[in-house]
C-alpha cells in the first residue's frame, strides 16, 4: 500500500466507478478511520458512479452517471480539475476501451495463479501500442506498471 499511495494516490484525483465497485468501496471506505490516509483520499475525491439502478448514492461527493457513458466521460475529461481514475470496475473499463477513452493504464500484476478470470484485454480487441512509463516491484512480488498510449 505504501507504493500505491506514493504512485497512484499522490496527485489529486477523482474516481470513475462502476456500480458494483461503488457498492464494495462505499461502505468500507466511508466508515474507515479518519486518520487512514487512503480513506482520506478516497473520501475527499469526487466519485462519478456509472449506474442505471442506484437511486441514492450515500457516500459523500458521489454523483451518478446514467445514459450515454462515453459522452459523459468525454465531458468529464474536458473539464479542468483532478486526474480521473478508474479503480476496479472491469465492465466500465471495457466500455471506456471500446470508445478509446483510456489515456493511461496503471496495472498491478500479482504473483498468484488462480486459473481463468476476467480479461482486461479480450479477443477481438484492436491492437494498441502502449509505452511503459514506469514499473516497480513491490516487496510482495507484485509488479506495478504504468503505460501510456503511443
Amino acid at each position: 500500500m505504501e507504493q500505491v499511495k506514493r504512485e497512484a494516490m499522490s496527485d489529486p484525483y477523482d474516481l470513475l466507478l462502476g456500480r458494483k465497485t461503488y457498492e464494495i468501496f462505499a461502505p468500507n471506505w466511508s466508515d474507515a478511520p479518519r486518520d487512514n490516509p487512503v480513506a482520506m483520499k478516497l473520501n475527499h475525491a469526487t466519485k462519478y458512479v456509472v449506474t442505471s439502478t442506484l437511486r441514492e448514492l450515500e457516500w459523500n461527493n458521489s454523483i451518478a452517471i446514467t445514459g450515454d457513458i462515453a459522452t459523459e466521460v468525454i465531458r468529464l475529461k474536458k473539464q479542468e480539475g483532478n486526474l480521473l481514475q478508474v479503480h476496479g470496475s472491469w465492465q466500465l473499463i471495457q466500455t471506456l476501451r471500446a470508445h478509446d477513452l483510456i489515456d493511461e493504464y496503471r496495472l498491478w500484476t500479482f504473483p498468484i495463479i488462480i486459473g481463468s478470470g476476467k480479461r482486461l484485454f479480450g479477443n477481438g480487441d484492436a491492437p494498441k501500442n502502449l509505452r511503459l512509463i514506469k514499473s516497480d516491484i513491490c516487496p510482495t512480488g507484485a509488479i506495478m506498471s504504468i503505460y501510456s498510449r503511443n
